[in-house]
């Protein structure tokens, strides 16, 4: 695959209410800005069309994707503005117990090249009343998924799969010199935890990290940490977010891909390993301690 030799990538960095056509038309203005920016690739966050826990409004708003006039919408404005549309996930509808946490990759004449399941389910106990239980909404998904972009192969993941190495080290291994982390990051953990974990996955698989992020306090009660992030495959910050909604534009070089692991090759250097379980100490060793 031929690739050019930069982009510029635009993250959207929402407050997501309960209302998926206002949240649309928020959207809709922001990524208008990123395009006027300059953007090739615009990145959306975590819950674009609604940030809601509770199962009675959450299934009330939201759609299947063959229905869904939020999806639909984003397909005709990646097609207007020819660019690469990348809505970070939306709630689709799956059943009336069940959503989907899904990403789409849109690409500039509207069709939908990539759909992405987010695979690890938010169930967490914050402490101070604050907890989530994702599962009890949402399917997770099974599938790890990687997309071709002009400019190189892109990794696709949601927020709390931040947390989980092991699926970026196999989208790296896939050629991914993208990885995308549209996010929904609580204030609690994303202060503590955010940075640190953005930074790390670029470093350790020498790509650019691509991190839309919610922020603010919500209509729902909920606060999250914002900061939107391009990090660099040598871990530095490119572009980083307040708390309040904007857009944030960085350019992207594929070559930094190349010259990370050109100097840090650890995708070569991988080995497979067992773990040995340990064995019960030998009886003669507890006669030597005077052990019983």
């Amino acid at each position: 695959m031929s690739q050019a030799a930069t982009f510029t990538a635009g993250l959207v960095q929402m407050r997501s209410g309960l209302s998926p056509h206002a949240n649309l038309d928020a959207a809709v203005r922001l990524i208008e800005e990123a395009k006027s920016a300059g953007a090739d690739y615009v990145l959306t966050p975590e819950m674009t069309n609604i940030l809601e826990i509770k199962r009675e409004r959450l299934f009330g708003a939201i759609a299947p994707e063959e229905s869904d006039a939020t999806l639909a919408a984003f397909r005709e404005l990646a097609r207007k503005l020819g660019i690469f549309l990348h809505i970070g996930s939306l709630a689709i509808k799956l059943s009336s117990e069940r959503a989907a946490n899904r990403s789409f990759l849109i690409e500039p004449n509207g069709d939908i090249i990539a759909r992405y399941d987010k695979i690890h389910m938010f169930d967490v106990e914050l402490g101070g009343g604050e907890s989530y239980r994702e599962s009890y909404s949402y399917r997770p998904g099974e599938i790890g998924v990687a997309a071709d972009l002009p400019w190189g192969r892109l990794g696709l993941t949601v927020c709390y799969d931040l947390r989980f190495p092991a699926l970026y080290r196999a989208l790296a291994e896939a050629g991914c010199s993208f990885l995308a982390i549209p996010s929904a990051f609580t204030r609690q953990t994303g202060e503590a935890h955010w940075h640190v974990l953005c930074r790390a996955r670029a470093i350790e698989n020498g790509a650019f990290v691509l991190a839309a992020a919610q922020g603010g306090k919500h209509e729902n009660g909920r606060e999250t940490f914002g900061h939107s992030l391009v990090v660099d495959p040598w871990g530095r910050v490119l572009a980083e977010g307040g708390t309040d909604p904007g857009v944030m534009v960085a350019v992207i070089d594929p070559a930094e891909v190349t010259a990370a692991r050109a100097k840090i090759p650890s995708l070569q250097h991988g080995r497979r390993f067992e773990i040995i379980e340990p064995m019960a100490e030998p009886a003669h060793l507890h006669a030597v301690r005077g052990l019983p």
